[in-house]
């Protein structure tokens, strides 16, 4: 994903004030992914609005380098587009990764999510991905 580098402890921190943040708007946000058998936090993931098109939401996910490859990238992609889609009023939903993320975006098309014309955002070319309701 395209999620600029930041420590676990920055995360962390992101991840807690989200929390809050999801108990005032039950919507969008960020959710943190932790393993059940021992509580390590596993990494994050979020949908949130994509600028200012209505209904549509992006996206995001950032997991700790030793949980790549296990299957919970996918895991999650499904379950936030279930989740995204849950509400009546979003009509996509989108994510952008950098283009060498070759493995996210495998997880994305493995979610529905289908390859479009790169995007820019904040001078970089990014590899773009939406997945329009019932399509």
């Amino acid at each position: 994903m395209y999620i600029p580098k930041r420590s676990r402890e920055e995360r962390i921190g992101i991840f807690n004030k989200a929390l809050a943040q999801y108990a005032v708007t039950k919507s969008s946000g960020i959710w943190g992914i932790f393993n059940k058998a021992d509580g390590d936090f596993i990494g994050s993931c979020l949908l949130r609005p994509f600028y200012d098109e209505q209904g549509v939401l992006e996206l995001g996910y950032s997991l700790e380098r030793k949980y790549w490859g296990a299957g919970f990238a996918t895991e999650m992609a499904l379950a936030m587009v279930d989740y995204g889609f849950s509400a009546e009023d979003t009509s996509a939903i989108v994510a952008v990764t950098i283009l060498e993320n070759i493995g996210s975006q495998r997880v994305l098309e493995k979610a529905g999510l289908k390859r479009l014309d790169n995007l820019l955002r904040d001078g970089e070319e990014l590899a773009y991905f939406k997945l329009q309701r019932n399509g």
